[in-house]
């Protein structure tokens, strides 16, 4: 054996498959998860409900790289199952985003407006004749 075959080919894949890039890469993405869970919380708060897509786009960026992150979600939804729902649902493959932007705007109105001032249900069904 010599020293030429215990040198690697490539000296950058070498640096690449070392462990500690791994984890760091794991740590940076798990990072930017939360941070775009952040603001698509405080987004799908405001009105246009915009922030729901970006809020799903961090929970896989967080569930994927992050056991913990993946354990806790379960367990809020076995607590919480109406409320993560449409985040379930924007999880999924093919995420139905028309849908649950309908269903967050009903909520909303349901929230804010009184029975009489609901424009959204009014809306379907003229819409829907």
């Amino acid at each position: 054996m010599t020293v030429a075959s215990l040198r690697p080919l490539n000296p950058l894949r070498a640096v690449r498959a070392w462990p500690l890039w791994g984890w760091l890469g794991r740590r940076v993405v798990t990072g930017v998860g939360y941070g775009l869970i952040a603001v698509g919380a405080v987004g799908s708060v405001l009105p246009g409900h915009l922030g729901a897509p970006v809020l799903a786009v961090g929970l896989v960026l967080t569930l994927r790289s992050s056991f913990s992150a993946r354990r806790r979600f379960v367990g809020l939804q076995q607590r919480h199952p109406r409320i993560l729902f449409p985040v379930r649902r924007l999880l999924r493959r093919q995420p139905e985003v028309a849908p649950v932007m309908w269903q967050a705007m009903l909520r909303t109105e349901r929230l804010f407006l009184p029975a009489r001032m609901r424009f959204a249900v009014k809306l379907r069904r003229r819409w829907r004749r």
